[in-house]
């Protein structure tokens, strides 16, 4: 792959930091951003950086992207290819605070946009999400669903994004590729998220919160196969603007989670049985056919794997 000077947004979370060290790996010049939101704590973040930061080809900026200005200031003026992942996180939480995640999600999306634009940067990658879907019932979820039912804010800032990209795909010839990330697990998983949590009130001995039935559904997908998604996407150049689903294709209950979970602790859970959340969905399922024609993307990674390898960063990160 040839090497570019790629701009990363949101390079100090856990699906950006990941991404920095598999693009320096692959010899790209890397200049990463982040404001280190107070979402979770920024020691967590930082530390998150360490490995990169050892790389003389990689550059942090502390910035904010939805200041236009400190883009335009702080910013080099070479960069080939824009990877925008930072965002404001979470379903639950845009529902309290939308106004939040309408200016980070939205506005900080078309300043990058126009930053692209004035900068003459063709390719841009774009962090969307699983959530655009909301309620669909027609599983499994692909690209081609033409009615998008987001049921949270959160859901509804990525769709944005989206259409913000079409329309600067189609005016200024920027290829837009929105790449829709299926529940992402793995080391570094942010600290709000079900293995992560679940995890450590298991180790405590806290009761986890079990929402519904625990027949609900997520597509957890390894950092890994993430990562490798994003980095083929690098690589593609046929089209001007693409939509792809970037999951596993093998939807696990939230009990078959918990149980996995269990089994690799050594500890059973203790069950605080709780109503569905506002803004949860019942399923998500990822179509990855056009992912693997398109990237060649195949994720390898099996849960009971994938949370062994959580399990090992854990202890070694919260150690008991």
């Amino acid at each position: 792959m040839q090497s570019r000077h790629i701009l990363l947004t949101g390079g100090a979370g856990f699906i950006g930091s990941h991404l920095s060290e598999k693009l320096l790996s692959l010899g790209h010049r890397l200049t990463s951003v982040d404001n280190f939101d107070n979402f979770y704590s920024s020691d967590v973040k930082r530390k998150n950086l360490e490995g990169s930061l050892m790389h003389d080809k990689f550059r942090f900026v502390e910035l904010d992207i939805r200041n236009y200005k400190s883009l335009n200031e702080k910013l080099d003026n070479d960069i080939d290819v824009i990877i925008h992942l930072a965002a404001k996180a979470g379903v639950l939480p845009s529902i309290s605070k939308p106004l939040e995640y309408s200016e980070t999600n939205i506005i900080g999306t078309q300043n990058l946009l126009e930053f692209a634009k004035e900068k003459n940067i063709n390719k841009f990658i774009f962090g969307s999400s699983s959530s655009v879907y909301g309620i669909n019932p027609t599983v499994p979820w692909s690209e081609n669903d033409n009615v998008l039912k987001p049921i949270s804010p959160y859901a509804a800032t990525k769709v944005s994004g989206e259409l913000l990209g079409q329309v600067y795909s189609s005016l200024y010839n920027i290829q837009f590729l929105a790449l829709r990330f299926f529940t992402a697990y793995g080391p570094r998983q942010r600290p709000d998220l079900a293995i992560h949590k679940f995890t450590k009130m298991i180790i405590d001995g806290s009761p986890i919160p079990f929402y519904g039935d625990g027949l609900s559904k997520r597509d957890y997908t390894y950092i890994d196969d993430i990562v490798n998604g994003i980095a083929g996407a690098i690589g593609y150049n046929d089209t001007i603007y693409e939509i792809i689903n970037i999951g596993n294709n093998n939807p696990i209950t939230l009990i078959e989670l918990v149980n996995t979970i269990e089994a690799v602790i050594g500890k059973k859970a203790i069950i605080n049985r709780l109503p569905n959340q506002p803004g949860d969905v019942p399923v998500t399922f990822a179509s990855i056919v056009k992912a693997q024609k398109l990237l060649g993307y195949q994720p390898i990674q099996s849960l009971k794997e994938g949370i062994c390898l959580f399990y090992e960063w854990f202890k070694t990160t919260y150690p008991c």
